[in-house]
């Protein structure tokens, strides 16, 4: 599961691709994107068509084994930003050096919501829970920033690169200069010549300065109800959906911890054989996405909760961002740790699970934790997101 075949070696000085995707099978980069494929997912036998038309006429034009590469949005309503590009160059992950830490400055902070409102709404989704329809739902915010200087995508994906070097990278442009940038911790699912694999992470906690207490962090995470109801959740939907395509699959009774540089989360590592012929990495991510870790559960319920709630639209933001190759093989992740940048203007991105025994006041918390990832990368204090 860890080889794919390269069909174009980069060259040693690579020209600054459109789009930059990394995990730990490599790098691919993208040139001559074309005209976007905007077709939201649900509708999605037009969709897949599109497609279809467009790796067929990749082919045409003397591409072996042309990629699809690009993201969903969250809600399936929404439009895909999706591309077959001209050019693709594969490598090997590079090991980035750290970026000089341009400081900048943050002129004006907005968040959407506010504290107040964003505790409320976890109130009501506790409310919610106690009346035995919802279990879990998934609340978010945005962070939008001016800055005194322009965010450079290039140096902003660097740092991230250096702060996260195992995250999966994701740089994609969203037109009018805007560009999707992030550093995600969480495969949703790859597919390679049958062997599916999968990486859902919920339940997290802030990690600790000292060595001692980052251990107790990591012991108290795993011992803890509240995160393991959460994380059984997410694993049990994806057994759902999983299952009828698999011939094996491998789920572990129990999550495991795995680390960022900021947060501990639960995790567990899902393997698994598809049956032969069966159904390729896109439609497998579009039938999985967006699992409880992104939404909640049930969720229909949670993605109703969510639009009344909020008060903004997510778009690409707990999407689905990667690629996938004409014969089925390829890898999402999921749209986490992300922002968007524009000029001065910078809009950021966090949620949090929200699970009965939730505490508004720590939800709110973990979102400003989770934010850290990008207003490090971007220069900034991470007291911007309190």
């Amino acid at each position: 599961m860890d080889t794919l075949v390269m069909e174009t070696r980069a060259p040693v000085q690579a020209a600054r691709p459109d789009i930059l995707f990394t995990s730990s099978l490599g790098e691919i980069r993208a040139h001559d994107l074309g005209q976007p494929i905007r077709t939201p997912a649900c509708e999605w036998s037009r969709l897949e068509r599109q497609i279809a038309q467009a790796l067929a006429a990749a082919q045409a034009a003397g591409q072996a084994n042309p990629l699809l590469i690009g993201a969903f949005a969250f809600d399936p309503g929404e439009a895909s930003c999706l591309y077959v590009p001209g050019r693709v160059e594969r490598s090997s992950r590079r090991v980035s050096a750290p970026s000089p830490q341009v400081s900048n400055q943050a002129i004006s902070v907005r968040s959407i919501p506010a504290a107040a409102e964003f505790q409320a709404s976890v109130s009501s989704a506790l409310d919610a829970f106690a009346q035995g329809a919802l279990a879990k739902v998934v609340l978010s915010r945005k962070l939008t920033l001016q800055l005194s200087q322009p965010a450079d995508p290039e140096q902003v994906l660097a740092r991230l690169m250096a702060q996260n070097p195992n995250a999966f990278h994701f740089s994609l442009p969203l037109g009018q200069g805007r560009r999707l940038i992030g550093a995600s911790p969480e495969l949703l699912l790859r597919v390679s010549e049958g062997a599916v694999f999968t990486h859902p992470l919920a339940g997290s906690a802030k990690r600790g300065g000292e060595p001692e207490q980052d251990e107790a962090v990591a012991s108290k995470l795993l011992a803890s109800h509240k995160d393991q109801h959460e994380h059984r959740l997410v694993i049990d939907e994806i057994r759902r959906v999983l299952a009828p395509h698999c011939r094996e699959l491998t789920i572990p009774p129990s999550p495991s911890l795995m680390s960022t540089d900021t947060l501990w989360h639960l995790g567990t590592p899902i393997a698994g054989q598809l049956h032969g012929g069966e159904a390729s990495v896109l439609s497998l991510a579009c039938q999985l996405h967006p699992t409880p870790a992104l939404c909640g559960y049930p969720t229909d319920l949670a993605r109703q909760f969510i639009r009344e709630q909020e008060p903004f639209r997510r778009a690409l933001f707990s999407g689905i961002v990667g690629w996938c190759d004409s014969q089925g093989n390829g890898e999402w992740a999921v749209v986490i740790r992300c922002g968007v940048l524009d000029g001065h203007h910078v809009e950021l991105f966090a949620g949090a699970g929200i699970v009965a025994g939730s505490d508004p006041a720590m939800e709110w918390a973990e979102t400003g934790t989770k934010l850290g990832t990008m207003l490090k990368a971007l220069g900034l204090g991470t007291e911007v997101a309190l």
